[in-house]
Order: structure tokens, then C-alpha cells, then sequence
């Protein structure tokens, strides 16, 4: 067998397209969604937010790795991404915070990587056909193979994912991250608000906020009902990001019914959390063709439009939520989904971005100061 044949994978996609490349990373088969990601930085935070759990990720930028691996970028301990398929992956890092090589890290992280594959062809398919199931694979199996094990495999739509990635067990997030260049508001406090966080698959970039505006945060399961959350005494609930269909999330949505129905404090969701806010309320969610994955997704309303680092493949049915209580406050101006929403007459809101990211802009941090602004007035 030579080196070019030992090095070759394979792509498949559930409609039958076959793409060829060159195995990196942990060697075998992978299968999952097949997603596609327009940042131009931030491979780490993506492969390792919990929101892309059970995912195979293209990367639209052409080169992955030059920055390497550091352990501060990490969205949680480890890879929730499946596989990653890229065009060229960097053959040596260059970056003075470079802790690892990709390949290396994605070895260790048993994370099966495809490269040399043509993606903007793959992009402009998924486009057309819709994000779909694949298979990753560098073990030699052949393309008629691999689609009978792609037949097997569930759709994304139906899947209840946010409770396998959250946290088992409840803990407390009182440090920020310790890193010297974000220069963002950070508001401290002598007496922190108390926050419950509802872990759906949260990212430590959104604890490191909440903790920046002065908050204490108490993180729960996804499986929490109203006598936990009480039991910490919160002054607001925040609802986190997550894998998976909003839909399926039951134990989450009864959460938020219960909220809404015996409780008044301010609640703030974020991506997923948003998504379960707007079913708790009467609305719906759909699945969208290929999803929103990227860092320059423009939303707003009213003129003044917010620059957002989005990541998700359901939204919120506008004409579902009950407009006697709901407002849509923000809408994705690329196709003019549900971007927020917020209670008309209580302290209630939730954004379909990641206001806690910033890879340049920080036009949405923003929503964190209303959260805790609400709080406040309470207090």
C-alpha cells in the first residue's frame, strides 16, 4: 500500500456524494451531521462548544491549525465536534499562546479530521441540498459501505442532545478567564447577583460574562426542576446554548413552563436556551436547511443592527409565538428569522446569538448588562 493511499479518507453524505482527501487527526470513522462553519478564527472554540455535539464540521476558511492548540480557548474539557473537514490543514503552528499542534490535539481528542477536499463545492451543495448526515472515514472502508452505515444513522431533527453533554452534577462559577486582551466591561461587585445557570450544553466564554457583570453563578443540570432551582435563591435563571432540536427538550421546556407560571424573576436565554423560552411560551420551532454557523451574521430591527457569532440549525417560528405577550425584538437580517425575542410585560429575553463571543465585535455583549440590569431593579 503506498503513503498516499495508506494517508487517503473519504467523505460520504447521506444523498450519496462522494468527496476524497487525506485522513488527519484520530484515525477511523466518524458519522454525523455534516455542518458548515463561515469563521475565519476560532476552529478550537468551535470543535469544542457542545452546541456542534454529534457534528462533522466544514470549515469554510482554507487553512486550519495555524495558531495551533492552547488550553485558555477551550469551550469546555474537551471536542464535542465528531469530525472536522477542512482544505488544508497548517503543517506547523505559529502562535506565541500555541500550546499544541491541531493534529495532535485532535489524535488525543479521538476527533477524525479529512482534508484536501474541495469545500467550497461542499458548502455550495449543502447549501442546495440541506445539512444532511455523513461519514468521515481514513480505515479503508468503501463508499457503498459507509452509506449502508449512514442508513442507520438518526437525523438531527427529534434528538434530544442537551442532556447527555450537561454537567451531572451541580457546581458554582465565580472566576474569569485570565486572559490579558479582552478588554470588555467587567463589573465587579461586593455583592454578586445570584444566578442559576441552566446547563443545556453551556460554554465557559458565557460563564466567564456572567461572572464579568457581577454575577455568582450556580450551574444545574438539564434535567433540573423548579424546587432545585429554587433552592439556590436566585435573583435570575439563565438558560444556556446546547446541541440538538429545541423540540425534544422536554424536561427544559416543563422547567421554563414552571418558571413562567410560579415565578417572577428575570430569565435570559441564549441559542438554545432562547429556542426553549419560545416554546415554554406557546411558540415553535422549525429545523432550517443548513443552519446559521459563523461570526458575521447581521441582526436587528430597527435600524441599529448588531454584528453576531451565531451557531445553531432550529429557530423559532415567528407567527407561533403568542403576540399578546411576545415581541420579536431582533431578527436575522440575512433571511429574517427569529433572532430575540422578549416578554412584553415581564423581565424575560432571549437571544438566538452568542453575545459572550468576540471574534472582533462585541456589538451583542450588551445583553448581558440587561440581564443583570434587571436584576437590579428587582434588588
Amino acid at each position: 500500500m503506498s503513503a498516499s493511499s495508506r494517508n487517503s479518507a473519504l467523505l460520504v453524505l447521506a444523498d450519496g456524494t462522494v468527496l476524497e482527501g487525506m485522513a488527519f487527526g484520530y484515525r477511523g470513522s466518524a458519522i454525523g451531521e455534516v455542518v458548515f462553519n463561515t469563521g475565519m478564527t476560532g476552529y478550537q472554540e468551535v470543535l469544542t462548544d457542545p452546541s456542534y455535539s454529534g457534528q462533522l464540521v466544514t470549515f469554510t476558511y482554507p487553512e486550519l491549525g495555524n495558531t495551533g492548540v492552547n488550553l485558555d480557548d477551550q469551550e469546555s474539557s474537551f471536542s464535542h465536534a465528531r469530525g472536522v473537514i477542512a482544505r488544508q490543514l497548517s503543517p506547523l503552528p505559529s502562535s506565541w499562546r500555541c500550546q499544541q499542534s491541531l493534529q495532535s490535539w485532535l489524535e488525543q481528542q479521538r476527533v477524525v479530521g479529512i482534508s484536501g477536499v474541495d469545500t467550497r463545492a461542499l458548502v455550495r451543495h449543502l447549501r442546495e441540498a440541506g445539512a444532511m448526515n455523513g461519514v468521515i472515514s481514513g480505515d479503508g472502508c468503501s463508499a457503498q459501505q459507509l452509506l449502508e452505515q449512514l442508513q442507520q444513522a438518526p437525523s438531527m431533527e427529534g434528538l434530544n442532545l442537551a442532556e447527555k453533554v450537561s454537567t451531572k452534577d451541580s457546581y458554582t462559577w465565580t472566576s474569569t478567564c485570565a486572559v490579558a486582551f479582552d478588554q470588555r466591561l467587567k463589573r465587579r461587585t461586593d455583592s454578586p447577583y445570584r444566578v442559576v445557570a441552566i446547563d443545556f450544553g453551556i460554554k465557559r466564554a458565557i460563564l466567564d460574562r456572567l461572572v464579568a457583570h457581577g454575577c455568582e453563578v450556580t450551574v444545574l443540570p438539564a434535567s433540573t426542576d423548579l424546587t432545585t432551582v429554587l433552592s439556590s435563591n436566585p435573583e435570575g435563571v439563565f438558560l444556556s446554548n446546547g446541541p440538538g432540536d429545541p423540540a425534544a427538550v422536554s424536561a427544559g421546556i416543563s422547567l421554563v413552563g414552571d418558571l413562567l407560571n410560579k415565578v417572577d424573576i428575570p430569565l435570559f436565554g441564549i441559542c438554545l436556551g432562547h429556542q426553549i423560552l419560545g416554546l415554554a411560551m406557546g411558540g415553535r420551532t422549525f429545523k432550517l436547511a443548513y443552519g446559521h454557523r459563523g461570526l458575521n451574521h447581521p441582526c436587528g430591527t430597527t435600524g441599529r443592527v448588531e454584528i453576531t457569532s451565531q451557531n445553531h440549525g432550529f429557530a423559532l417560528d415567528a407567527e407561533s409565538l403568542p403576540q399578546t405577550s411576545v415581541v420579536v425584538t431582533h431578527l436575522n437580517l440575512n433571511d429574517r428569522t427569529v433572532a430575540a425575542i422578549a416578554h412584553r410585560d415581564r423581565p424575560i429575553f432571549g437571544v438566538q446569538y452568542h453575545p459572550e463571543a468576540s471574534p472582533g465585535p462585541h456589538d451583542a455583549d450588551h445583553h448581558f448588562g440587561h440581564f443583570v440590569e434587571l436584576m437590579a431593579e428587582r434588588r
